[in-house]
């Protein structure tokens, strides 16, 4: 759908974006959520087979700690999502909605109007998400049920599993979607997914 130039929101069925980093950022320190982790290893006598905090969750279910792991995690992105800052498309994104951006009370907008319906596809927990979405009042432009957390779904970014949930939820198929994200693996994660990327950046910059 693109002419060349970024891709524009405005010319797919639905949009989905990414949160931290995209839309608001988190004020977490994420070494120190990762040491909150490796501390749930240490308390269980388990050697952590890393010190990165994704591969740690992903090696969870292995150990038999995937709760305990995930609610470490999880504590340090509510408080981080309740303390969070707008960024600059998270200020447009809520300027523009009056309801046109992603539907009212939480349903599809209407196909007539100019913006797609949007949605969330996060890496962080979906509790943490919609906290921030309350914070920074982008409930007016999001479809609820279209705000997709690590934990909505039974994978998590980059498997495409979450942000094909999203799209369906928002009553689009892939190739008539848009992701927009700031990481490599938001990127990758599109790809599998057969939707189209945006870099947050290149939208800022048009």
């Amino acid at each position: 759908m693109s002419d060349g130039g970024p891709p524009r929101p405005v010319d797919y069925d639905a949009v989905v974006y990414d949160l931290d980093g995209t839309l608001v950022r988190l004020a977490v320190d994420w070494d120190a959520v990762a040491d909150a982790v490796l501390d749930v290893y240490a308390e269980r006598a388990l050697i952590p087979p890393t010190e990165e905090l994704w591969d740690l969750l992903g090696a969870a279910d292995e150990y038999g700690i995937r709760p305990e792991v995930e609610a470490a995690i999880a504590d340090h992105e509510r408080t981080g999502a309740r303390e969070s800052t707008r960024l600059p498309l998270g200020d447009g994104l809520a300027a523009g909605s009056g309801g046109d951006a992603g539907g009212e009370s939480g349903t599809a907008a209407d196909p007539a109007r100019s913006h797609p319906p949007a949605g969330v596809c996060s890496l962080n927990c979906e509790e943490a998400c919609r906290i921030a979405v309350e914070t920074h009042r982008l409930g007016e432009a999001l479809v609820s049920d279209a705000i997709v957390g690590r934990d909505t779904v039974e994978t998590h970014k980059p498997d495409p599993e979450s942000l094909l949930a999203a799209v369906d939820r928002l009553g689009a198929v892939p190739e008539d979607a848009l992701f927009v994200g700031d990481s490599r693996s938001d990127a990758v994660t599109a790809e599998r997914a057969g939707v189209e990327f945006a870099w947050v950046s290149d939208l800022l910059n048009e």
